[in-house]
């Protein structure tokens, strides 16, 4: 299929997050009308708030990115504001798009859906398959929730709305915050701290031996630009880079990049998490997409953005 997005109006949702921003760079050059609302105008978990906002502005498309986010101590810390938040912000959505003829919804999930000890790399069809990492359950439980109810209106009601599932994201815009970030801001921040005291030692959480892949943001975003133009079906689509590290290479090279030299500690008392997680996303190169810049450069790019906005992103 293609769908045209030019002249359309388009609603990021969740445009002041990473990934709603980097979806609002992207589309600049598509010649569409980006809408986009904060939660002074619209709070997302509040149904009639969203479902009179959308009756106004009647959208042609919408990117749902809109989320409660936070690494392994957030989620743990408050499990009921991942679970109910996100349930409320995609049931909302979904409900008031399917009543005003929303033509096209792509909605954003995460690889943390997937079972803790999914094969590897991990394909689209082992959802549901297996027990969820514990540590981010709460999110992925509501992630899941809402790749269902995107299939369901699909099914029940003919919509041409889709999923797709982003791998590990970083770059311009990321949460920097050492109690709710994601492993790779965290240590870009403790390694830009450490250069900047002059401190001997970079903690690092669990032992280091965990692999992950890591995905730059405007990476991510031109490839959910690829999907909402041309794919229409109901199974959810992975998105990655299809390259993975160890947390210690990560850490080593963010030290690279920051330019600085310490001694990593590893804190074993902090959890690991799932093992191993790479994405499978076979089927996303399958239908000609697969433009991924190396972990490096990335890295590069979102210590730059970091730099220009130390003051905000450290805060």
């Amino acid at each position: 299929m293609t769908y045209a997005l030019t002249n359309k109006r388009i609603w990021v949702a969740g445009h002041r997050g990473m990934v709603g921003g980097a979806v609002v760079r992207r589309l600049a050059s598509e010649g569409c009308e980006v809408i986009t609302a904060g939660r002074d105008v619209v709070d997302l978990v509040e149904q009639a708030q969203v479902h009179a906002w959308m009756a106004e502005e009647k959208p042609d498309a919408i990117v749902l990115a809109a989320a409660k986010v936070g690494g392994i101590k957030a989620n743990n810390d408050f499990p009921v504001d991942f679970l109910y938040q996100n349930l409320m912000i995609e049931a909302n959505i979904l409900q008031a798009a399917h009543e005003n003829d929303v033509g096209r919804v792509l909605f954003l999930g995460s690889s943390c859906i997937y079972p803790k000890l999914a094969p590897q790399p991990i394909p689209e069809d082992s959802l549901l398959t297996g027990p969820l990492e514990p540590t981010n359950e709460w999110y992925a439980i509501a992630k899941i929730a809402g790749i269902r109810l995107t299939q369901a209106y699909r099914q029940q009601h003919g919509r041409d709305w889709i999923s797709a599932m982003p791998t590990n994201l970083y770059g311009p815009g990321d949460n920097y915050d050492l109690n709710s970030s994601h492993v790779l801001p965290a240590l870009l921040r403790k390694f830009h701290e450490a250069k900047v005291t002059g401190a001997e030692q970079v903690v690092v959480w669990g032992s280091g031996t965990p692999l992950r892949e890591f995905m730059h943001c405007d990476d991510l975003a031109d490839a959910l630009v690829f999907l909402l133009k041309s794919y229409s079906g109901h199974e959810h689509v992975n998105v990655g880079s299809g390259t993975e590290v160890t947390i210690r290479e990560l850490a080593e090279t963010i030290a690279k990049v920051v330019g600085y030299e310490a001694e990593l500690v590893f804190d074993a008392t902090k959890p690991d998490g799932t093992p191993r997680k790479l994405m499978d996303s076979a089927r996303l190169h399958a239908m000609g997409w697969n433009k991924v810049r190396n972990l490096e450069e990335g890295i590069r790019d979102a210590y730059r953005a970091f730099l220009a906005h130390e003051d905000i992103e450290a805060a």
